[in-house]
């Protein structure tokens, strides 16, 4: 009997999962908006000497531009986030692009000292809202192993801001009018408003039911070291970096502050992209070489005073500690806050505004009573408060092992 050859059917391979991806448009539209608010936030530091003599108004008094600008963000950050937590957050971020553009566009055509603290005040209170949500929002648009990468993303906008929007903004400042970068920030807040809305997907606010009251986040086991961190060591660079420009001409290098922010903000860049490569299993350790890094240069600028190259170097450290920092704090708050990461990240804008406020004004009145050689000693007694938080927060905050660590 004749039977018929079996035809053998070939088969596909199996598919192989695709490795999730993170949505790089919509984050690089959220680092933008992060190089807004860090900018709008930083610029008075680079151009203080001349805003001080135009506005008629002396250098610790128009270091207030940065304080009030936190003041701004810290008393209306908490209301403002509960008052809006329904709104969805691509609208509320747009929301607060709009407040930058204006704010401003009232610094740059200001000649008056109280209007100008008033439209600082207006860019804290657009900082109040853009902050409390960047880092989360970033968090929501990435894969679950990814989140710590998604928020490093948005993140770069800080030391891209203190590498070349400071320093560019110095210049032109030096070179054309102090106005001038005001205005570019102006241009630069209406583009990114463009942009969001057209990359970035929006997701909703919660609903009434799923709120939960902001300062409910500091029973959480973990949030409170971090917190605690945080309005520190911001208070600590805040001091520093304000009068930045007064520091540097009292040590005959007034005119290099551009230069000396650019090293900064070069080596910033430098430690976020490191933070963002490795925080998925060091964050505990990445935080203590950023505190012990920003201390070693307080440490040089303190006992060496008349090497420029020291200067520099220390500014290397600085920028190496801090860049990453703002990635570390924000991921290390949303681990602990866990169901109330939200709450704790609002939390946490507070407290790194009510910092800078502080700084700004224990900065001012350093440099009145004991003179600008006195910052980078102010500077390393607060971080050795630092490390002791967070040496000793190993179990909750800044515990050797994140909890998705494994994924």
């Amino acid at each position: 009997m004749r039977t018929t050859p079996r035809t053998t059917v070939p088969t596909a391979p199996p598919a192989t999962p695709t490795a999730p991806a993170l949505p790089l448009p919509a984050l690089l539209a959220l680092a933008t908006a992060v190089f807004v608010t860090a900018l709008t936030e930083t610029l008075p530091a680079g151009v203080l000497t001349a805003m001080s003599a135009d506005l008629g108004v002396g250098e610790p008094a128009m270091g207030q531009a940065v304080t009030v600008y936190a003041i701004g963000t810290a008393v209306t950050a908490v209301p403002l986030t509960a008052a809006t937590a329904g709104w969805g957050r691509r609208r509320l971020l747009l929301t607060a692009m709009a407040g930058f553009a204006a704010a401003n566009t009232v610094t740059a055509v200001s000649s008056d000292y109280p209007l100008t603290m008033a439209a600082r005040f207006l860019a804290g209170v657009a900082a109040g809202l853009a902050w409390a949500l960047l880092a989360g929002y970033a968090r929501r648009l990435a894969p679950p192993e990814l989140q710590g990468r998604a928020i490093a993303v948005a993140m770069t906008g800080v030391p891209l801001a203190l590498s070349l929007g400071v320093p560019a903004g110095t210049f032109l400042g030096s070179a054309l009018d102090w106005r001038v970068p005001f205005l570019l920030m102006t241009v630069l807040a209406v583009g990114v408003t463009g942009w969001i809305a057209a990359t970035v997907p929006e997701v909703p606010g919660r609903a009434r039911g799923e709120r939960t009251p902001v300062l409910g986040a500091l029973t959480v086991p973990g949030v409170r070291p971090v917190l605690a961190v945080t309005f520190v060591v911001v208070l600590a660079h805040t001091v520093l970096y304000t009068y930045i420009a007064p520091f540097l001409d009292r040590r005959g290098m007034g005119g290099a502050t551009d230069a000396v922010l650019l090293a900064f903000g070069a080596a910033s860049l430098v430690s976020i992209w490191f933070t963002g490569a490795h925080i998925h299993r060091r964050l505990r350790g990445l935080t203590v070489a950023a505190t012990l890094l920003i201390a070693a240069a307080a440490g040089v600028l303190g006992l060496v005073t008349g090497s420029t190259l020291a200067v520099y170097g220390a500014a290397v450290l600085w920028g190496l500690g801090w860049g990453g920092l703002p990635t570390l704090l924000q991921t290390a708050v949303g681990d602990a806050g866990g169901a109330r990461a939200d709450a704790a990240q609002t939390m946490l804008v507070t407290l790194w505004n009510a910092a800078m406020a502080g700084g700004g004004v224990a900065g001012g009145l350093l440099l009145d009573g004991l003179g600008a050689g006195s910052f980078p000693w102010a500077v390393l007694v607060l971080l050795l408060a630092v490390l002791a938080v967070v040496l000793a927060a190993r179990t909750h905050g800044f515990p050797a092992h994140r909890p998705d660590a494994g994924r």
